[in-house]
């Protein structure tokens, strides 16, 4: 075994200077193993050897207790258990098999877009888990009080809501659904949520209901950062210039244990698509190096007028979506209800699907590269998205909150009372129609656009429907309607707190549909990127929809005034008054004072110190670390020139040393590779044997006489030293 493989390795008849090189490579193994971290677990050897090296690694005079020896077998039976645990959780992940399926057959990029429809509904669960705990569970327990009287507003108001009653009862049924309407006294809105004083409860609704929206919008922060970071492109780490050699994916992709054909032919796709994606990520780089210096600034010149079209574009979408939604808001008369209340819906799923269509025909006229094309119309369409929420709820605000506005009831109440009694209610009816819309169009173009075209692609020939073809399954467009639902729902938290759960209901759907979109009805786009690339776009696109979605709700707790007559917060001025109130009624007397200095303006002063330390560390660690990389990987390329000049100056060195033909000593001074008495280039570990202290090789090493060669040339680090 291991004890004994300086005896059982090689020949039986051994010369005494192989001998004691054999017996100093075993010392230098054992040296080695001992030194070294890696788990027993990990080494390529068998159970004997592994309990040898065990007892080589325990310091000496130190004796294993009986205790130790009792919890070693436990532990390591935790650990099997929790690999297991691991595997099965594998095993029963959700839509695993789908996405290795799709990750086979259209590649990474479009598998990471399933995967980040997984990634945000695992999101909206938890958010969902976190509201039921914190804020249903103890109100049902606590049982909230009867509903009081209904405030009467006695105000001059010059117009007023038109009555539930007048509606036409025809269109009441399916229309107060898609509305809303049906659920404005359930706990999927915020005018159900009610409680007592708070000093008649030692848990405060008012305090979690308040909390859960920043707690959940802080979990998710921290969940997107997370997978940014995991999803870093590898040429932002390794230099532009790293790329992965098309050999080493040739010839070391195959997996050979894959026994059935289903899998062969899933393996098969994913080697090629890989594949291509180098491919085509060599040719990007190679068209940008070949241009010219007159070129480029050509080509500046040309992006500056695209994008001022563009920006014209998105300044004429964003006033319509602000136009439509204030004259939804301001009118509704009978004749023109039903119509209004889709209206602002309406006009942003319209922008959004003329937009991107519009650019890619201005950028395709200035006939960009085609990774420069995809690239820019996908920044103006986040633009474009993220734009138009953000004037929704702008327009949203000036009309509900009257922020701009000078109105009668706004100067006595805070927000328009006349037409919205319970404003947080008709807030978020908005927003729970436009998760409504947005979900009804993603079923409509996949079984009413989609798949009739296919129909007709399949069923008829000719030139026409050769042009016309299935439809493209567009990646970065689907992410961003994701996106735009994802951010719709966390606008919604305070005021739908259970929206989140109507979102994971959608995205649970999503997934079945879009998956049978991109099998039958559509065709994987012709431009490959890696998955790497697109998850971190995809989240950073996410993130500013989180940003987007906190601010008005961070402005609404802080700012605004609540409702007189529904809520939780009605005798509040605004619900973050509710945690003064309760730090007066709750704390002692030090803690108070406590937090009253750190939500001071003194407590910001050593807060922004104590920051810019911190930055500055980290700044300055990053940069020592780059500088690390970058000499670390000077030295391995330095290490592998080395070894190639040593291979150089052997293929020239052995023919002189080599004995005439027919010679006795012939045959055995014939080299049996290019690397004689030492390892190859590559080869892991300090195995060689150290060289004499002269300068002149020995005739033993080479099986030839002594050659003038520099000792310190044979010299080759080990992977610790690199």
């Amino acid at each position: 075994m291991f004890r004994q493989w300086s005896v059982q390795s090689g020949p039986a008849p051994r010369r005494p200077e192989s001998q004691a090189a054999s017996e100093e490579l075993w010392e230098q193994e054992v040296e080695r193993l001992c030194a070294s971290r890696t788990p027993v677990r990990m080494l390529p050897y068998a159970m004997a050897d592994k309990r040898f090296i065990r007892e080589l690694r325990e310091p000496e005079g130190v004796k294993t207790t009986f205790w130790q020896r009792w919890h070693r077998p436990r532990r390591v039976a935790r650990q099997h258990l929790r690999e297991a645990e691991q595997r099965l959780a594998r095993g029963f992940g959700l839509w695993e098999g789908a996405l290795y399926e799709i990750g086979g057959l259209f590649g990474t990029g479009i598998q990471s877009y399933f995967t980040f429809l997984r990634f945000l509904l695992l999101l909206n669960l938890l958010t969902m888990l976190l509201t039921a705990c914190f804020v249903l569970l103890p109100l049902v327990w606590l049982r909230p009080p009867e509903l009081g009287p209904a405030l009467k507003l006695r105000l001059q108001c010059s117009s007023s809501p038109l009555p539930q009653s007048d509606i036409p009862r025809f269109h009441n049924p399916l229309w107060n659904i898609l509305t809303g309407r049906a659920f404005n006294n359930t706990y999927l809105f915020y005018g159900a949520y009610r409680a007592g004083p708070e000093s008649s409860s030692e848990y405060s609704i008012r305090l979690a209901y308040l909390l859960s929206p920043m707690v959940c919008l802080l979990l998710c922060f921290c969940g997107i950062l997370q997978r940014m970071a995991e999803g870093l492109p590898q040429q932002t780490l390794l230099g532009q210039r790293y790329r992965t050699p098309l050999s080493a994916k040739v010839f070391s992709s195959w997996d050979f244990c894959i026994r059935v054909w289903e899998a062969a032919t899933i393996k098969k796709h994913e080697i090629s698509n890989e594949l291509k994606v180098c491919l085509e990520e060599g040719r990007r780089v190679e068209l940008a190096q070949q241009q010219t210096r007159a070129q480029k600034a050509c080509r500046l010149l040309t992006y500056l007028r695209t994008n001022i079209l563009i920006v014209l574009l998105v300044v004429g979408a964003i006033s319509a979506i602000f136009w439509a939604t204030k004259y939804s808001q301001d009118n509704k008369e009978e004749s023109l209800f039903l119509v209004l209340q889709y209206l602002p819906p309406g006009v942003i799923s319209l922008v959004n699907f003329l937009g991107p269509q519009l650019f890619t025909v201005l950028i395709q006229l200035e006939n960009y590269p085609p990774g420069t094309e995809v690239n820019l119309t996908l920044i103006w369409c986040v633009v474009l998205k993220l734009a138009s929420l953000g004037m929704f709820s702008f327009s949203l605000g000036q009309t509900v909150l009257c922020i701009g506005r000078n109105k009668t009831s706004c100067e006595s109440y805070g927000y328009n009372a006349c037409d919205y009694q319970c404003w947080e209610n008709s807030v978020g009816e908005e927003l729970y129609k436009l998760i409504i819309f947005n979900f009804l169009l993603t079923v409509a173009f996949a079984f009413l656009v989609s798949l009739p075209r296919r129909l007709l692609v399949e069923r008829f020939s000719g030139w026409f429907w050769t042009w016309l073809d299935r439809e493209e399954f567009l990646v970065p467009k689907n992410v961003l309607d994701i996106v735009a639902a994802q951010t719709v729902t966390w606008m919604g938290l305070f005021y739908c707190p259970l929206l989140p759960l109507l979102n994971s209901v959608f995205l649970f759907l999503t997934f079945y549909i879009k998956k049978y979109t991109l099998l039958r009805n559509s065709r994987a786009s012709p431009r490959r990127f890696r998955a790497s690339s697109s998850t971190f776009f995809f989240h950073l696109v996410l993130l500013l929809g989180l940003l987007l979605a906190a601010v008005p709700l961070a402005y609404v707790i802080s700012s605004t005034h609540s409702s007189w007559d529904c809520g939780l917060f009605t005798n509040y001025s605004a619900p973050w008054q509710v945690v003064p109130e309760l730090v007066a009624l709750q704390l002692p007397l030090p803690s108070q004072r406590a937090l009253r200095y750190l939500s001071s303006h003194a407590f910001s002063f050593p807060l922004l110190i104590l920051l810019s330390i911190v930055l500055t560390v980290c700044i300055s660690q990053s940069r020592a670390n780059a500088r690390a990389i970058q000499g670390l990987r000077k030295q391995l390329v330095w290490q592998v020139q080395e070894k190639w000049h040593l291979v150089d100056d052997l293929s020239r060195l052995l023919p002189e040393l080599s004995p005439e033909p027919g010679s006795p000593h012939s045959r055995a001074s014939r080299p049996r590779s290019f690397c004689p008495g030492f390892p190859c280039p590559g080869s892991p570990g300090p195995r060689t044997p150290r060289l004499a202290p002269s300068n002149r090789l020995s005739s033993s090493s080479l099986g030839a006489p002594s050659a003038s060669v520099p000792a310190s040339r044979f010299h080759f680090p080990s992977r610790t030293e690199l």
